[in-house]
């Protein structure tokens, strides 16, 4: 078994959010997501910036996962603060009553690291 060292959490920290939509998930449902993440930087203290895009990579190693949605947050603390966030919990509840995701994953890391 491999063990890696926890490294200074105290900078700037990258939550990658990678999302699978349903084959019916229709386009405005899809665009309602990204804008209520959007959303969640001006409601949730220590969110530094938001990115989102689709992927377009030609090698075909996506999995079905389509839609990348970043948030940089100031610092770990801030991060850990953000998923138990009433907003964040708001967030997740809009997904389940849209009903759109078939599957998700997530990484983060702090850059350089």
């Amino acid at each position: 078994m491999t063990v890696f060292a926890q490294s200074d959490m105290s900078g700037e920290l990258r939550h990658v959010v990678v999302f699978k939509y349903k084959a019916d998930a229709s386009k405005a449902d899809i665009q309602k997501v990204t804008d209520s993440f959007r959303a969640l930087q001006d409601k949730i203290p220590g969110i530094v910036s938001f990115e989102h895009g689709i992927n377009n990579s030609p090698e075909g190693k996506n999995m079905g996962f389509t839609h990348v949605y970043m948030l940089t947050f100031e610092s770990a603390e801030d991060r850990d603060n953000y998923l138990p966030h009433p907003e964040h919990k708001k967030f997740g509840s809009l997904l389940g009553e849209l009903g759109v995701m078939e599957d998700v994953f997530v990484v983060d890391y702090a850059p350089g690291e």
